[in-house]
């Protein structure tokens, strides 16, 4: 198959499993980890389309990208536009302090995007890019619904900080043990459009300009509360020490920690088994290697910050933001 395929053999939108990331050039190394990790885990019988939102990728990463597509795993690319609601999110990102290159922040919105600018489609996957799949995607895409919007799992950050668990509680208002990680999701889009998901979360932005810890995520909770379906643990598992568990499914190297940057992480073989035939190895082996003592204390100063942050709104006496 020639690497600038797209399409699939079927050409039948309701036979596709729609797989989403959101991501910018930085992000493409481990996109294409998880990508690689998707395409050795699929059902040889199923049709598979991966589609890569981004803020305006180069020519050389895409073809380096499309160099994973296989027979039944196509890629499509989707630059977000600036319409509205991107300007609306890119404004708030400007406003918040200790975000960096607020447009790449924007980058973090771009998947409540997909059921407006994906009407063909009436449910989807959603995968951050710094995940890695150990069981076929298509099983996830599966998962019954039923009356809820989304599936996704209790973020388990939260349940162990006791800063992140007051924050969430107190700040944002939902039950700490039904607040969920937005890296993976089922999403219903029918469901979504039904409830012009995008435009309210604008609403909300507009209305409270908020500082909040996980802006995004914290929106999706709100807007979302008591019609989130739990996932099972095993299809967005924290990386863990020692012998993983036959029943894991994905691995998200969430937050901090990553292996592109420190060594000794535990499940890092499982991204670096990935990575290589992607074309990026040697980019994010030289990665490590830059990231030197003074970046990793940059960047644990980064968690001590956020943990304080989470710590301080957490005093608050009623919730940020209210739908």
């Amino acid at each position: 198959m020639s690497i600038f395929a797209t399409g699939n053999p079927l050409n039948k939108y309701t036979k596709v499993v729609p797989v989403f990331l959101a991501i910018n050039n930085e992000y493409v190394p481990y996109a294409a980890a998880a990508i690689h990790s998707l395409t050795r885990k699929v059902d040889p019988n199923r049709y598979y389309r991966v589609i890569i939102l981004h803020d305006g990728m180069n020519l050389p990463n895409r073809i380096r990208l499309r160099s994973l597509v296989t027979n039944n795993v196509a890629l499509q690319f989707r630059k977000i536009s600036n319409n509205l609601y991107l300007k609306a999110v890119i404004k708030y990102c400007s406003r918040r302090r200790g975000m960096g290159d607020f447009f790449s922040a924007a980058v973090y919105y771009y998947r409540f995007f997909i059921p407006r600018l994906f009407p063909m489609y009436e449910k989807a996957v959603y995968i951050d890019s710094d995940t890695i799949l150990l069981g076929d995607i298509g099983e996830l895409f599966d998962t019954e619904l039923g009356e809820k919007v989304v599936a996704a799992m209790v973020d388990p950050k939260v349940t162990v900080v006791p800063e992140f668990r007051d924050y969430v509680d107190n700040a944002v208002g939902v039950p700490h043990d039904e607040y969920v990680n937005s890296g993976v999701m089922v999403m219903d889009l029918k469901k979504m459009r039904k409830m012009h998901y995008l435009s309210t979360m604008v609403e909300l932005i507009d209305k409270y300009d908020a500082d909040l810890v996980a802006p995004d995520q914290d929106y999706l909770n709100v807007i979302l509360k008591g019609q989130i379906k739990h996932l099972s643990k095993w299809w967005n598992m924290e990386p863990v020490d020692g012998e993983l568990p036959k029943e894991a499914k994905l691995i998200h190297f969430n937050l901090f920690n990553k292996p592109w940057r420190y060594t000794d992480v535990p499940c890092e073989k499982l991204f670096w088994n990935a990575a290589r035939g992607t074309g990026f190895y040697g980019d994010l082996k030289r990665q490590q290697q830059a990231f030197d003592e003074k970046k990793q204390d940059e960047d644990h100063a980064k968690v001590d910050a956020l943990i304080k942050k989470a710590a301080k709104l957490a005093k608050t006496k009623k919730p940020l933001i209210q739908l």
